[in-house]
């Protein structure tokens, strides 16, 4: 049963990639900063407000966002950065609210209901915002309204770095002057399509009939003339950890050069195991995934025993590559995913291990905490650098960001 007395807040920590990357420098601070594939294939996963006053925006070419903005400064990115800055603001929300959802690496849902006889719903999310900007240094903005949908909204119309209260009753004067494209599910497609109807404030859509818009955009109509009017019924699901970690790299040539590719493998695997033992989980499952220059796209996966050491997991990767590689056909992109992720430390498997695999990976570890993810790798997995600079976010973001909407 959904109460109609219900507090839902969204927050959205702001531009994230450009803001961890201006606590890292503060030398980008006010200028426009673009984050993504730098080659012609790459595109921008993040920009900051000084980048989006030229018209640039996520998932737009780079190519295209430099000649819009010739000053702006790209980066390449860190998604290692990233998740950490993430499960900084997480741990913060985790010991503060009784129920939250976890919707991408910065977006958040978080259920106050009923905390209003204690505290006050908007006094307690607004000192939640200015503890996370205080503990992590990260931007944050926040909706607060009676659903999801309105203090989604309500988040957009707060940025940057601000917040907005939607009380209830009021959620359809809130919305009405705002643009149609404000709504969740509606992409470019179906504002078209609303365009064509000669609708493009929410305002004419509150005033549409229901059988209308069934009858134009079918079960998605009504979907979003309810949440047009206010109308947003869901749940907050309380959040649970991701079961898998995963990359991909799309070339900016197709290639059949074999030593490319294993390198590329290798160092895509060392990343993604450091990034098991720095989350402390293991991995029972290693998928491999390749596409030909023809858009064949091949997976193969094989059960492990819990692991998160390069020496056990490199080997079942690159057995996995030389299987799917059986034909002499030019290769698009590669992947690499480990999943069946459970939590805990690599003692489950001490015993499989010798002292020298073990205090090595520590050393290697600590030195990546400290210079970066890829300060240190191996002599196999080098040629990944010199030859293609690889990195997760040459051609398109990785899985773990890809509902970033930024």
């Amino acid at each position: 049963m959904i109460s109609k007395n219900r507090a839902i807040v969204h927050m959205d920590l702001d531009t994230f990639f450009v803001s961890c990357e201006r606590l890292l420098d503060s030398k980008l601070i006010g200028k426009p900063v673009l984050i993504g594939g730098t080659s012609d294939r790459g595109v921008v996963a993040s920009c900051s407000y000084e980048a989006r006053k030229f018209g640039i925006h996520s998932a737009m070419p780079m190519r295209m966002a430099k000649q819009l903005c010739p000053e702006a400064i790209v980066l390449r990115g860190n998604s290692g950065i990233y998740t950490n800055f993430s499960k900084n603001v997480t741990d913060v929300i985790k010991e503060s609210v009784p129920l939250y959802e976890k919707t991408s690496i910065d977006e958040f849902y978080i259920d106050l209901t009923g905390m209003d006889k204690f505290f006050g719903c908007h006094k307690l999310a607004s000192e939640l915002r200015q503890r996370i900007t205080k503990e992590t240094g990260l931007p944050i903005s926040f909706g607060l309204s009676i659903n999801k949908t309105v203090s989604k909204i309500a988040t957009g119309e707060a940025k940057p770095d601000n917040e907005i209260r939607v009380i209830s009753g009021n959620e359809k004067p809130f919305l009405a002057p705002l643009s149609v494209k404000k709504i969740p599910m509606v992409g470019n497609v179906t504002y078209k399509s609303l365009c064509d109807l000669g609708v493009k404030r929410i305002k004419t859509l509150q005033e549409m009939p229901m059988e209308l818009m069934y009858k134009v955009l079918g079960k998605n109509g009504l979907s979003i003339w309810k949440k047009a009017n206010g109308i947003d019924n869901s749940p907050v699901v309380q959040y649970h950890e991701r079961k898998s970690i995963s990359t991909e790299r799309t070339f900016n040539k197709d290639t059949t050069d074999i030593n490319k590719l294993k390198s590329i493998v290798i160092a895509m695997s060392e990343n993604l195991a450091y990034q098991l033992r720095r989350g402390n989980k293991l991995t029972a499952c290693v998928v491999f995934k390749i596409r030909y220059s023809d858009f064949q796209t091949y997976t193969k996966q094989q059960a492990i025993p819990y692991s998160a050491m390069d020496h056990t997991l490199i080997p079942v990767v690159l057995n996995l590559f030389k299987t799917l590689y059986s034909r002499r056909l030019l290769v698009r992109l590669i992947g690499v995913k480990f999943s069946h992720l459970v939590e805990g430390g690599h003692q489950v498997n001490l015993f499989e291990d010798d002292e020298k695999h073990l205090n090595l990976s520590t050393a290697i570890d600590n030195m990546r905490e400290r210079y970066g993810d890829r300060a240190v790798i191996s002599a196999a997995g080098m040629e990944a650098r010199t030859i293609s600079r690889w990195n997760p976010f040459n051609g398109e973001p990785p899985p773990l960001l890809a509902n970033r909407k930024q």
